[in-house]
């Protein structure tokens, strides 16, 4: 079985940790390691917001109704971090890791409460509202962020 409360907390740690290994290297100036960790990073963070934007949040509006509000927010939550992904990408080009490591602590506190967020109430609440839809659902999504990680 796998549920969305059960894919997308995985992925999350999985975004995590490319976003450390990313970091680490940018603050150490190794551009040689850290423009290829940043763009895995990239595209783990872009998979996911499109599986969520695509697949399930369609899906809990359709079934509850609700258009104005958690995923609403999580939506304005994806752009503001898509903002912070171009600065970091930016800062790459750039190589320049004081600007990369600027970004990167805005972008880790918003990941955090962004996460706790969909993980403590959003997530479950797509569980409990898509019930048989759920399993489908969070079968989707591992496939689709599956196809992220090529």
């Amino acid at each position: 079985m796998s549920f969305p409360t059960q894919i997308l907390p995985d992925h999350h740690r999985h975004c995590d940790g490319l976003f450390a290994a990313a970091e680490d290297a940018a603050l150490r100036g190794d551009w040689a390691a850290a423009a290829p960790a940043f763009e895995r990073f990239n595209a783990q963070m872009t998979a996911h917001f499109d599986a969520e934007e695509t697949l399930l949040f369609p899906a809990f509006e359709a079934a509850t109704g609700m258009s104005a509000g958690p995923t609403r927010m999580m939506r304005h939550e994806h752009d503001q971090m898509r903002g912070l992904l171009a600065q970091l990408a930016g800062a790459c080009e750039a190589k320049d890791s004081q600007e990369y490591g600027g970004a990167a602590e805005t972008l880790l506190m918003m990941m955090q409460q962004h996460n706790m967020k969909e993980e403590n109430i959003l997530y479950p609440m797509c569980d409990q509202s898509l019930g048989d839809e759920a399993e489908r659902m969070g079968a989707k999504m591992g496939a689709m962020l599956e196809k992220g990680q090529a």
